[in-house]
């Protein structure tokens, strides 16, 4: 499954990182193990997989949910912090060695992505690390000829998505954004009864999302950075702040949501967090899924400037497409996403599922994932002329398959960008307490020095994106 094109590009991304980086892997073992370890999948049609971020997404949804298949094989991890490249190179190992009752060592572990990417037995990566960490290694990945899963949101900024899309298509990448709701039922469901009709003319779109409680955040002392933790490095693009661990991830060894999440420094908070998740249902859902809204406002609760944790709190924006459906969201509302028309409702949510164990508690959850205001929509059959969606039975099973068949996949990075627009655009309103205007195509605010400030963030060197990758912003 290796073209010249694709060795060229491996050649020339390890020639390129080996020059200016330093790389030493902290183990590489023989890769020749008996075939029971990895099923009956012929080595053409192997995935060879490297992950890159190894914290609570990586550990307990990406890597469990891709080893899984015979049809890939993790060969590689990688993370900044040493303790949790040790154990997700055991976590592998031990996995591959339960499998061929018997024993394996043949995981390599890195401890920078970009001796990842210039190993040449890789065929595609799977990136879960912080949203501040997503775009400069998925662009390196793409540009190095490996085919990505990278966790959502898309990007830190509107640019950075922009950037991102056109790196990933301009490559002829496979690139699937981890926006697992689109591989549940219910919501695939939900979506081709809106776009049939089933509720009538379609009016409205309701979004309830969860926040984190601005009252939880307190202000933080500097601490020792841990030998374990490259901090520099992680901070990546953005202001060398001193290291405070409720800044990062635990240091005990455990994998609960980690304080990044609710630091305005890596993140938007749960606006980008669980909103890129529901903003790209009521995308799907209606259709929107290559554009975006024209108008945006909203308003938020932000906790005291001097805390460490200074995402939003109790929020509420209103964003209206160009084909009049405007678009609702909120704390105030049930999690989950509801689509209201001229002839009835749909309401979808994600039930008793959870993508972690730490994942936030959400008050008032209604575990019953489908309900219609007539129930008989919900058993309405989507005939053979109408609309029909991407089936997924897996997300990540749909990403190793449309690898191996160059098909698109459910959930592309155009759609990933456009999902997060969606959500920084909320955000912006939410910071500025006024409407804005959006054009979707130029993808700039209308008359608006100040939002289109918003656009992109400063960023600290050498990890500044428009100078490394050259790359253009606009379609």
């Amino acid at each position: 499954m290796r073209n010249k094109q694709s060795n060229s590009r491996r050649d020339f991304i390890k020639k390129t990182i080996a020059g200016s980086i330093g790389m030493t892997a902290l183990s590489s073992f023989p890769s020749i193990v008996p075939a029971s370890v990895f099923g009956n999948f012929a080595p053409s049609k192997r995935i060879n997989v490297g992950v890159i971020g190894t914290g609570r997404i990586g550990r307990e949804m990406d890597m469990p949910g891709t080893i899984q298949f015979d049809m890939a094989r993790i060969i590689a991890v990688c993370d900044l912090d040493k303790n949790r490249l040790s154990a997700a190179q055991k976590w592998v190992n031990d996995y591959y060695a339960k499998k061929n009752n018997g024993s394996y060592s043949g995981t390599k572990a890195y401890e920078n992505y970009e001796e990842l990417l210039a190993d040449k037995d890789i065929d595609a990566v799977i990136i879960s690390t912080p949203d501040h960490w997503h775009v400069i290694p998925a662009i390196h990945a793409v540009r190095a000829g490996k085919d990505v899963y990278m966790e959502k949101p898309a990007s830190l900024t509107i640019s950075e998505g922009r950037m991102l899309s056109n790196e990933s298509y301009k490559a002829g990448r496979i690139f699937q954004i981890g926006s697992q709701q689109r591989s549940m039922p219910q919501f695939k469901r939900a979506c081709e009864l809106v776009r049939n009709g089933r509720v009538g003319k379609l009016q409205t779109i309701i979004v309830g999302l969860p926040v984190d409680n601005p009252k939880e955040s307190t202000i933080e002392k500097e601490m020792p950075i841990p030998a374990n933790l490259n901090y520099e490095k992680w901070l990546g693009s953005t202001p060398y702040t001193p290291y405070t661990e409720k800044k990062v991830h635990p240091q005990d060894g455990t994998f609960s949501r980690p304080g990044w999440l609710r630091c305005e420094q890596f993140g938007a908070g749960m606006i980008t967090g669980w909103g890129a998740h529901h903003f790209d249902i009521a995308n799907w859902g209606m259709g929107t899924e290559y554009t975006g809204p024209i108008e945006i406002s909203g308003t938020s609760d932000w906790p005291p400037k001097e805390t460490l944790w200074d995402v939003h709190g109790n929020f509420k924006t209103e964003t209206l497409f160009e084909n009049g459906v405007t678009v609702m969201a909120g704390n105030e509302y049930p999690e989950g996403v509801k689509f209201i028309g001229s002839e009835g409702w749909i309401f979808v949510t994600r039930g008793d599922y959870s993508a972690t164990a730490s994942d936030p508690v959400v008050k008032g959850k209604n575990t019953k994932s489908l309900d219609a205001s007539d129930p008989k929509m919900l058993t309405s059959i989507i005939g053979p002329n109408e609309i029909h969606l991407i089936d997924s039975a897996e997300h990540h099973e749909n990403w190793l398959n449309s690898i191996i068949s160059r098909q698109p996949n459910i959930a592309p990075i155009e759609v990933g960008h456009r999902a997060c627009t969606v959500c920084l655009l909320n955000h912006a309103a939410m910071k500025l307490r006024r409407k804005l205007y959006w054009d979707p195509i130029r993808e700039r605010f209308k008359n608006d020095d100040e939002a289109n400030g918003m656009l992109s963030r400063p960023q600290r060197w050498p990890y500044q994106i428009n100078k490394e990758f050259n790359v253009e912003t606009k379609l």
